[in-house]
């Protein structure tokens, strides 16, 4: 570049000189140029003693005056010379500067769609009919400024070893190692977690309210609405679908209450319904009637009815009580059926409709005592109840207890990662991605998804003229059957849950939203609310629920 540089200012020089020589030479500008030659002589000379001076000739005048005409067509030539023989030259080295290095620069060598481009066959599952797809991925492919396979998430509050995750990361405590996030008192100027499976009503700070105010960026309780949900629930640690051992015992149903000051009416539902002639074994302190040193699940197993009253009426709060209710049973009895006095929404949490008898309020204890008098007087209605144990609980009661499939520890590592990724995206370089390609009146959108539970992306493409739920739903199983996708639950579900190798799809989200929104209460408004998302969203992503 040195001597392009160098070149250019000799241009200059030339060019200068030669607009001056032409001007000082015009007969237009000789009267003002005289003048200061005669100012020059009176100040420079106040004694008349002027040296003798020469001047150019008339002839002389002339030559240069037609000189001067064509240096400007000569200064033309040579730079059209320099543009067609060095500009190539400059260009070869200004990439190989741009290549050079150990870390290049991000660029792509494509930088619009082509025009007229077509291709068939299968791109990862999908027909492409144009080439709008393969530059997508091509453009759109910015590279994270992380790469968590050599950095992984480090967080910070105890030791814990994950056996897999979808996103590599570690736990413990490294000193002079900033981690991305810390459990435990929260600390200035770092990514606070609370975790805990306890109640708001007994623990303040449990509230997710209450802990962002505290400096809990994260918050990991039994609410649905929390970051990272930590459910009581799973499928390893409760045997919901097996068989279990014959009946034995005459009272109706079982109790374990042992906290007498619980902040509910606990204590007076249980009396209620002995008061309404439904008789109770107690095993817990609490109106104790029975010994209490016994296996919990295996006595549960022997009574129609488990009373599973939690400790608070919580939204969300539904712990261990009421899914070992779900394992007990017995032959004639699969299962007892839960009488449950705690969490409002707790039908949200039944394996089936009409699975789980709720007293909401003291005044349900009278309809809830007449239910469970009709159930055990009517072997055919109390079976019906509990069909989900033969023909699989419902779709809503998988999808939920299959997010813990992957380990909360797990889903916090994913739930860090995705935030330091959607942070990325905030730099210019993420933003002007294109997104979309249209090739005439047609728009193809560039859209990502993953599995709940999973980490890394995949690209799925919507046209224009079908941009349709429908169109997602399809677009999203056609990929990930192309793919041969595992669904995570797959290893965790009992045998009789498990299926075969079809899955489909229960909920499309996007990425962001809790598991309360996405298992409830998030819905698009129809197609047209799912294209203005589309639209507004570039690359928008989006996590699916399979089952």
């Amino acid at each position: 570049m040195i001597h392009a540089d160098l070149f250019y200012v000799v241009l200059f020089c030339l060019f200068y000189v030669s607009q001056f020589s032409k001007n000082f030479w015009d007969p237009k500008l000789m009267g003002t140029f005289g003048n200061y030659r005669q100012y020059s002589k009176s100040k420079l000379f106040p004694d008349g003693n002027v040296p003798s001076t020469s001047y150019p000739s008339p002839s002389s005048n002339s030559n240069n005056k037609i000189w001067s005409k064509f240096i400007p067509v000569l200064v033309g030539l040579v730079v059209i010379a320099e543009i067609l023989f060095l500009g190539p030259l400059d260009m070869a080295k200004d990439g190989d500067i741009l290549n050079s290095g150990d870390e290049p620069f991000y660029h792509s060598t494509i930088t619009k769609p082509p025009a007229e481009y077509s291709e068939s066959g299968q791109d990862r599952g999908f027909k492409v009919e144009d080439g709008c797809q393969s530059w997508l991925e091509k453009v759109d492919s910015v590279p994270y400024s992380r790469d968590f396979e050599k950095d992984p998430i480090f967080i910070e509050g105890y030791n814990e070893e994950l056996k897999s995750c979808a996103v590599k990361c570690t736990y413990g405590h490294e000193s002079g190692k900033k981690p991305d996030a810390v459990i435990g008192v929260p600390q200035e100027s770092a990514t606070n977690v609370l975790r805990s499976m306890e109640s708001a009503v007994y623990y303040a700070e449990n509230n997710i309210a209450m802990a962002r105010r505290k400096g809990y960026s994260v918050v990991m309780t039994t609410s649905l609405s929390s970051d990272v949900p930590v459910g009581y629930f799973s499928w390893a640690e409760y045997d919901i679908m097996a068989p279990v051992q014959p009946k034995t015992e005459s009272a109706l149903a079982a109790a374990f209450i042992s906290n007498c000051g619980a902040r509910n009416f606990r204590l007076q539902a249980l009396v209620a319904l002995e008061n309404a002639n439904i008789t109770i074994d107690s095993y817990g302190s609490c109106h104790r009637n029975r010994d209490g040193r016994v296996d919990k699940v295996k006595t549960l197993k022997r009574y129609k009815f488990s009373l599973a009253f939690e400790n608070c009426n919580e939204e969300d709060y539904v712990t261990e009580k009421f899914f070992q209710s779900l394992v007990a049973g017995n032959n004639l009895h699969p299962c007892s059926v839960p009488v449950v006095v705690g969490a409002p929404n707790i039908q949200d949490f039944a394996p089936s409709p009409g699975s789980v008898l709720h007293i909401n309020e003291v005044k349900d204890v009278g309809s809830v005592a007449k239910t469970m008098k009709y159930l055990a007087e009517n072997p055919s209605a109390y079976n019906e109840s509990l069909r989900w144990k033969f023909e699989g609980p419902s779709d809503s009661f998988k999808a939920l207890v299959d997010m813990a499939a992957v380990h909360s520890s797990c889903r916090l590592c994913i739930f860090l990662a995705t935030k330091i990724q959607e942070n990325d995206e905030k730099t210019p370089l993420f933003k002007n991605r294109p997104c979309k390609c249209t090739r005439g009146s047609e728009t193809t959108y560039h859209i990502y998804v993953r599995e709940r539970g999973r980490f890394e992306m995949e690209s799925i493409f919507l046209r224009s003229n079908n941009l349709t739920l429908d169109a997602l739903s399809s677009a999203v199983l056609l990929k990930f059957k192309s793919l041969k996708h595992v669904p995570v639950w797959k290893p965790e579900r009992p045998e009789s849950l498990k299926g075969g190798d079809e899955f489909k799809i229960y909920r499309i989200y996007p990425i962001g939203k809790t598991q309360r929104q996405a298992l409830y209460s998030f819905r698009f408004k129809g197609d047209s609310d799912f294209r203005n998302h589309i639209e507004s969203h570039p690359c928008a992503k989006f996590e699916v629920i399979l089952l």
